[in-house]
């Protein structure tokens, strides 16, 4: 399973949370697709609290249970794991209450199949139209592929992700903004031109 090992966009994700720093302290943040839990844990450090999600199969939610054991000195906040599935928004009182407290998600390499990719897109749609107002960065690799039909080289899950984003913030008051990517670089691994980061940021809707 993806969530089992510790891809590219976690670290570039850790270095962005350490770059921000301080400026997380007294937030409360929520990470998508967590995997490891890696990035959780780095936010752990500055943040308030961080819930650490993902899907509850294949045993990944207890590995996050067992890294956070392992990495208890390195967690400063308020720290729990919770179960969500991109593919069922009907969530439960316990996490749409822990959504609604959350001032900023972090997400990284969940666009790699094309289902996943469009139920991603719905969660954070849903997510950013729930009071008040939320930011979402998402770290994303570019996997290029070769086809037939374009002769080319092409990153068909990325461009989907871009085509499904482009039709739900037409309605929405978002603010969509590509992070350059000239932060410090804490963790080793390669920062290859293929990493993007977006932030997502709602805007209230009450006046």
């Amino acid at each position: 399973m993806v969530g089992l090992q510790v891809w590219r966009g976690a670290f570039l994700l850790g270095d962005l949370i350490i770059h921000l720093g301080d400026s997380l302290n007294g937030k409360s943040i929520m990470e998508l697709g967590a995997g490891t839990g890696l990035t959780s844990f780095v936010a752990a450090i500055y943040a308030k609290s961080v819930v650490c999600t993902d899907i509850n199969m294949g045993g990944i939610l207890d590995l996050i249970k067992l890294n956070a054991k392992y990495n208890t000195k390195l967690i400063k906040s308020q720290f729990k794991v919770m179960p969500l599935d991109f593919t069922d928004t009907d969530w439960d009182g316990a996490l749409l209450n822990e959504i609604r407290k959350t001032d900023i998600f972090i997400a990284a390499d969940v666009i790699y199949d094309d289902d996943v990719t469009a139920a991603f897109v719905s969660t954070i749609e849903k997510i950013l139209n729930i009071e008040p107002p939320k930011t979402i960065y998402i770290v994303l690799e570019k996997r290029y592929v070769f086809t037939i039909e374009h002769m080319d080289s092409v990153a068909p899950c990325y461009e989907t992700f871009l085509s499904l984003l482009d039709k739900v913030k037409l309605n929405s008051k978002w603010t969509i903004e590509n992070i350059p990517l000239d932060f410090p670089k804490y963790f080793t691994y390669d920062r290859v031109k293929e990493l993007v980061c977006w932030k997502i940021t709602s805007n209230s809707t009450t006046k």
